[in-house]
């Protein structure tokens, strides 16, 4: 069975190492919004234009645009997926439920990373990124050359992590991305897992969770 999931959860919660690390293990397409974006705007594509101010005050961009990225994306993919960073907002769960309907598929589960705002807080001084694949982590799990995990190349802190910037995408994400957890709550879709244990520990959650799943296709229980 293709899997379909979406990871969401506060800036710094670790979706960009779970959703990875998930859908590497169970073979799904992967795709993160937020490097996504980061690295259009690195490029100063005409979509790294138009999001840089947005990203810089910490806000998320207009649904409107935000469907069309993802839309392009999903029709390029054959098999299961996940999704980091998607939805960010009710309208947006709504146009995913919209697509899925007219292709005739299904969203089989929402994991929600629940960590409180203090250990967020603490995240963000060592949080660096990999410009080349995209890797996001903290600066202790790099290499000792201080090289990427995955690919070598040198890391550097996200841009985007200032504590005023953090506050403002943390209190983002309280106002549009609460009520999309509770959206896939009240639908029976959602998995909340703890995510301020070891990297490792919160991989084999995840992982041992949804692996008997891939061979059933009901509903994931929340």
């Amino acid at each position: 069975m293709a899997l379909r999931i979406v990871v969401l959860g506060p800036p710094a919660s670790g979706k960009g190492t779970q959703g990875r690390r998930l859908a590497e293990s169970l073979g799904l397409g992967y795709l993160s919004t937020g490097a996504l974006l980061r690295e259009e705007v690195e490029k100063q594509s005409e979509l790294g234009l138009l999001a840089e101010p947005i990203l810089a005050r910490g806000h998320y961009l207009p649904d409107e645009l935000m469907c069309r990225i993802l839309a392009d994306w999903l029709e390029k993919q054959a098999n299961g997926w996940l999704l980091d960073g998607f939805p960010r907002s009710v309208p947006q769960a709504a146009f995913l439920d919209r697509w899925l309907t007219d292709h005739r598929m299904t969203l089989n589960a929402a994991v929600s990373l629940e960590v409180p705002f203090d250990v967020l807080l603490g995240r963000i001084g060592g949080r660096v990124e990999c410009p080349d694949c995209r890797w996001s982590g903290q600066a202790e799990q790099t290499r000792k050359d201080d090289g990427c995990p995955v690919c070598g190349h040198s890391v550097s802190a996200r841009p985007d992590d200032s504590v005023e910037n953090f506050t403002e995408r943390h209190a983002e994400f309280e106002r549009l991305t609460r009520p999309v957890i509770d959206y896939y709550q009240e639908r029976g879709l959602l998995f909340r897992c703890n995510a301020t244990k070891p990297q490792d520990d919160v991989a084999a959650n995840l992982l041992q969770h949804f692996s008997p799943c891939q061979g059933d296709s009901s509903i994931l229980d929340s």
